[in-house]
Formats: structure tokens, C-alpha cells, sequence
């Protein structure tokens, strides 16, 4: 995927380069403001892309002529509805430019069966159903940009403009206005354009909410609202084409079509050859699989190891599966209490897969936890892959996880202030031994509370490592597949699946303020709060009311108690320490075990991501969303894009 999109760059570049041979008095401003990815695969690969490059052809014949267009091809899950949409002070030719480039950038979300892409002068959609008279979507947006320091007069004209051009696109038949006020110092220009597939009313309500999301970006002096159906944009300097003179024939268009028409079939080889990769990637890793960790190698190794433990045992002490012993259910199976015939207590994770699928999954976590040993690590008694499922047996720990108590209104109270520091500072300490102290690095890549056991005297103990990695010490990273969970997963291990114990770091640091405030990230008790936590910590640490968030079942712990109030405090910049969106800025986690340990001064943190970005996925949602993909790690979730920063 990383090579086809490479290509695809190249390719845009020949554009850009042949389009300044000819002379133009626009602009056809191909700047990518966002590209979003569907994260729902195609069923049939080849008939989707037949279905595509039709698509692509028809609409592109439209664009050409019109400026604007839709295009259908095909039935069922693998068809394609394409638009197109041009904005209105393009010239045609300019208009041809921004198509192919959006164009040529649109496939590399492939193999999801549909994407969106904003430009600053045109807009693509491709999807599997219908979506032409849609105008709102979860996905809607807005992306704020700063040149100058402006004036509250600005934001005065920016809203007197915006209006007007909204007022107008609605009743104008292309759907398009712009509207400059020019003044000495701040000048304001902006631009409001509907897709032309919408109704008037429709157009309206599309406009009306892209006018009331774009206020947010003041008094900044750039801002673009990217809805389902129209866009909006407002600056203080001209980006406004002159008024375009149609022209139907000239030796520029001529040759922007050519340029098109080899792009077009550059674009058809791209997505052929991620095909033909992908099934070769796939084929590979299933004979990869096979040849490394089949069901009857690792029987034989595990029978062999002191770890063998019986399924029919399991079976016995957990009374046949009984629902009554379920204590708990995971991304990859359930979890019951047993009792062994000699009365020691046991949780066995009964797996979902059987021995004959996932001995890779099963292997790493038996190999991984049975490698160390902390008393703050969870430990595995023995495991079996001999029977119906795979079985791994644990210490049982009574108390369960860390979630049941601080996201719980009741048993939140069991946990005062110094119960919750102890058990951050034991998570810390297992974290540095993990990182720093074990013969070989390892990363975790799921840390958050429901992964965080609690014994007897509430201690806290790591578990789930069934995602875990490690690798030498002179590596700097490794780059795997993304797995984890959404709300918890560092921004650049997202991106670009190059993994470091930094992203460990960012899901600590969502653990800790998660400890403090006793919500859940983007799931807080208060329906008032409908950003993510790290966003909220983030504001509240800028105003200096983090206290204004504590989880109240600590309140009548931490007053009138000053001590107890500064060191919630202190572990609240701690943990915007550990989110802040540059790897390179986070401490490792011994530094951060001194920070909590020592009443020492701390740094002050930068902002973290998306804080302006308040309608991102990334920032909505945080369920589990684990698949079973070709890749070399064995288990993934579904990558979210809502961002042109975040390629795929």
C-alpha cells in the first residue's frame, strides 16, 4: 500500500508539473484538505474494481463537460456510486486538474469500498450505496489554520461574510457564492459550494450548519468546514479564482485531458497490483503460519514445557463451563473462575478459536508472559491447546479489573486517593519492568483499566498480553499491524504502525487521567462533556480548574486535604506529559515513576492531538474493534482516517 501511494504521488506530481507548461489565469488548488477512508472492505476485489475504473470513466467524461457529476455502476456490496463536484470560480480546465488529482489519490484507501476527499477546489466521493442527497454525516469536520494574530473585529466580518455567502449559495442554481469584505488589515474572503446532487432545502441546512461549525476556528484567520454535502471556507487572503470564462476548446484543455486520460490508467494498474500484493502477502503468511506454529508443533511444545495444564482439568474446575463461573469476556474469549480438586482458586481464558486457527496469537501470549515475572504482572499458571479451545490458565484475582471500580458509581468509592495512587504507581513499576528491565523490550500495546487485574489488598497487576511484542534493545521500533484499542492508541502508532514503548506511554497517560477524573475516554458519566478526556484534562490544566474534574467519589478524600489535592493534581500533568502528540516529548516510564514518587517540579505539556478537532472518529470512538487480517501481526483493528495527516 506504502509503494502504490508513493506512485500515486509521483503521478500527481506530473500533473502539476505539465499543468505549468500551459498558461492559466486561475488556480485549481489541489491542496488535500482531508481524505477519509470507509473502513468496510470490498467483498470481491476484482469486481470492485471493475466496477471503479467504469465509475471513474463516466464520471471523469461529466466532470470534463459539466463540472459536476454522479455515476453508478453495478449491484450489491461491491458497486460504486461515485460524485464529483468542482467548485464554482474553477475554470473548467483548473476543474479538470483538482478531478485528477482526487482521482489519482482516491484509490489508495483500497481495499475499503468507499472514500471522501476534500480539496480546496473540488470534492470526490466514491461509496457502495447511494449517499447523493446526504448533506450530514458523523464524519463532518472542520480543519482551523493560523497565518496572522487577529482582531475581534475580524471574526465580526468573518461571520457578516459567511452569512451572506450562505444566504446566496442557497438560492443561486450552481449552488456556489463567494463573498469578499476588504478592508486596510483584515480582509476576509470567503467561498460556500453545495454538491449539486441536493435540494434546495437541503443545500440550505448543509450551509446553515458548515457556517455555525466554521465560528469555531475564529478568531483564527483560516477555516474550512468539510460537510457531507457542501464545503465552506473563509480566509484573510484572496484564494478566490477570478470569475471563470468558460471556454470549449483550447490547446490547454487538450492537454489536461490527455494527462488525465494516462492518469486515469496509471490509477487502474495502482489498484490491480494492491490486489495481486495482497494475495500474494496473504498466501505467504498462511504458508508462514503453517510452517512455524501449526497446531501439532505447538501441542508437542507445550506438553513438553512445565506449563502444560490439562483441558479436562479446566473443564472440571470450572463445572463444565458453567455461566455461572463466567467472570468475563475479552476481545479473544471468555474468562471463568475455577477451583482445582486441591481448592486453589484459578481464572482459565477459555479462547474463541480453536487449535487448528491462531497458534501464533496463542503462542506470543504464552511466550510473552511466561518470560517475566513481576509482582505487579498477572501470572500464568499453565496453559493446553489439546482440547476443543485453547485454554490459559491465570492466578485468579477477586477483585477483577480496574474499570469495574473507577468508572462505577457505587464501587468507586471503594477506592479513596491513596488506594488509586498505589495502584498507579504499581501499573508504573510494571510498565518500567517490562520496558527497561526484561532481557528483551517489551510493549504491551493495550494498556488501559479493563487490562488492569486488582488482588486481594487491591495491588494492581498487568494482564492481557496477548497483543504484546517485544524486540531487541538496539532496535528503535518495530512496525506491525495496528491492534489495540481506539481512544487509548498513540497518534503516530495509528498512523503509521511503527510501534515504541511511546505509545505505551500515551495509553498510560489516558489510564492516569482516567484514574483522577474516574471517567472513561469519550465516555465520560456527565452527558455534558462530549469531547475526549485528554481534550478536557487539556483545557481544564490550561485554565488551571483541573480540580473542577475529579472524580467525585474522591472528593470527600482530597478535601479539605491539600496534599492529596496537589498530588491529583501532579498526576493529571503527568498523564497530558505521557498524551502529548510528539513521541520525542513523552518520558519514558522510569522517568515517570520518579515524577510521581518525588515532589519534584514538572515540565509543562504541549498540547496534545486533535484538541481541534472535535468531530474525529479518533476522538469518538473507543470500542475494541479487533479483525483477523493477512498481515504479519495476527490481529488488527480497523484503521481509522479522518485526516489527510494520517495516511494509510
Amino acid at each position: 500500500m506504502e509503494k502504490s501511494t508513493h506512485t500515486a504521488s509521483f503521478f500527481v506530481v506530473i500533473i502539476v508539473i505539465l499543468s505549468l507548461l500551459v498558461p492559466s489565469k486561475g488556480n485549481a488548488r489541489s491542496h488535500i484538505d482531508n481524505l477519509t477512508c470507509s473502513q468496510q472492505l470490498v467483498k470481491n476485489g476484482s469486481e470492485f474494481v471493475s466496477n471503479f475504473v467504469r465509475s471513474m470513466a463516466r464520471i471523469g467524461s461529466i466532470v470534463r463537460t459539466y463540472r459536476n457529476g454522479t455515476a453508478h455502476t453495478g449491484t450489491g456490496p461491491d458497486s460504486t456510486y461515485a460524485l464529483a463536484q468542482c467548485y464554482g470560480d474553477l475554470t473548467s480546465e483548473d476543474c479538470i486538474l483538482c478531478y485528477a488529482e482526487a482521482r489519482t489519490v482516491l484509490p489508495t484507501c483500497f481495499p475499503d469500498n468507499g472514500a471522501r476527499i476534500y480539496l480546496d477546489g473540488c470534492f470526490m466521493r466514491v461509496d457502495n450505496y447511494s449517499f447523493y442527497h446526504e448533506y450530514t454525516s458523523p464524519n463532518d469536520s472542520v480543519v482551523c489554520g493560523n497565518t496572522t494574530s487577529m482582531s475581534g473585529l475580524f471574526g465580526a466580518s468573518v461571520r457578516q461574510a459567511v452569512g451572506k455567502a450562505v444566504m446566496d449559495a442557497s438560492r443561486n442554481w450552481d449552488y456556489f457564492a463567494r463573498e469578499s469584505l476588504v478592508k486596510v488589515n483584515e480582509s476576509v474572503f470567503v467561498m460556500a459550494q453545495c454538491w449539486r446532487s441536493l435540494s434546495p432545502a437541503d443545500c440550505r441546512v448543509c450551509l446553515e450548519n458548515a457556517s455555525a461549525v466554521i465560528s469555531k476556528c475564529l478568531p483564527w484567520s483560516e477555516g474550512r468546514a468539510l460537510n457531507t454535502g457542501c464545503f465552506t471556507r473563509y480566509s484573510d487572503t484572496d484564494f478566490l479564482n477570478p470569475v471563470p470564462v468558460r471556454s470549449s476548446s483550447s490547446n490547454r484543455g487538450k492537454i489536461i485531458a490527455i494527462v488525465v486520460s494516462v492518469v486515469s490508467c496509471v490509477a487502474v494498474l495502482i489498484v490491480v497490483l494492491m490486489i495481486i500484493v495482497s494475495i500474494r502477502k496473504h498466501r505467504y503468511i498462511q504458508k508462514k503460519r503453517k510452517g512455524s506454529y501449526d497446531a501439532k508443533k505447538l501441542t508437542k511444545m507445550l506438553n513438553d514445557s512445565s506449563l502444560y495444564f490439562k483441558y479436562s482439568s479446566a473443564e472440571k474446575a470450572t463445572a463444565n463451563w458453567d455461566e455461572s463461573n463466567k467472570i468475563g469476556q475479552g476481545g479473544f474469549g471468555t474468562v471463568y473462575k475455577g477451583v482445582l480438586s486441591d481448592g486453589r482458586e484459578i481464572a482459565v481464558k477459555r479462547l474463541f478459536f480453536n487449535n487448528k486457527f491462531r497458534a501464533a496469537d496463542f503462542y506470543n501470549e504464552v511466550n510473552m508472559i511466561s518470560s517475566v515475572e513481576h509482582k505487579n504482572l498477572v501470572r500464568l499458571l499453565g496453559c493446553s491447546c489439546s482440547g476443543p479451545e485453547s485454554i490459559l490458565v491465570y492466578e485468579y484475582l477477586p477483585n477483577m479489573s480496574l474499570d469495574r471500580f473507577i468508572f462505577d458509581e457505587t464501587k468507586g468509592k471503594t477506592l479513596n486517593w491513596a488506594k488509586r495512587f498505589e495502584i498507579i504507581i504499581g501499573t508504573t513499576e510494571g510498565l518500567v519492568y517490562l520496558h527497561e528491565n526484561t532481557m528483551n523490550r517489551i510493549i504491551h500495546r493495550d494498556i488501559k483499566a479493563a487490562n488492569i487485574l486488582l488482588d486481594i489488598r487491591l495491588r494492581a497487576k498487568i494482564a492481557d498480553f496477548g497483543l504484546a511484542r517485544s524486540f531487541q534493545g538496539d532496535q528503535s521500533h518495530i512496525s506491525t499491524a495496528i491492534a489495540g484499542t481506539l481512544g487509548y492508541m498513540a497518534p503516530e502508532y495509528l498512523a503509521h504502525g511503527q510501534l515504541t514503548e511511546k505509545a505505551d506511554v500515551y495509553s498510560f497517560g489516558v489510564l492516569l487521567l482516567e484514574m483522577v477524573t474516574g471517567m472513561e475516554n469519550n465516555r465520560s458519566k456527565s452527558t455534558e462533556y462530549t469531547d475526549s478526556l485528554v481534550s478536557i484534562a487539556w483545557k481544564h490544566f490550561q485554565e488551571s480548574t483541573v480540580e473542577e474534574i475529579f472524580d467525585p467519589n474522591l472528593l470527600m478524600h482530597l478535601y479539605p486535604n491539600t496534599n492529596y489535592q496537589k498530588e491529583a493534581k501532579k498526576v493529571v500533568q503527568v498523564g497530558l506529559l505521557c498524551t502529548q502528540e510528539a513521541p520525542s516529548l513523552r518520558p519514558c516510564m522510569s522517568t515517570i515513576l520518579r515524577m510521581l514518587a518525588k515532589d519534584e517540579p514538572l515540565p509543562v505539556p504541549s498540547k496534545p492531538p486533535f484538541i481541534n478537532e472535535k468531530t474525529m472518529e479518533f476522538n469518538n470512538i473507543t470500542e475494541k474493534l479487533r479483525y483477523y487480517n493477512y498481515g504479519d501481526d495476527s490481529s488488527s483493528i480497523a484503521t481509522v482516517s479522518n485526516s489527510h495527516f494520517f495516511p494509510r
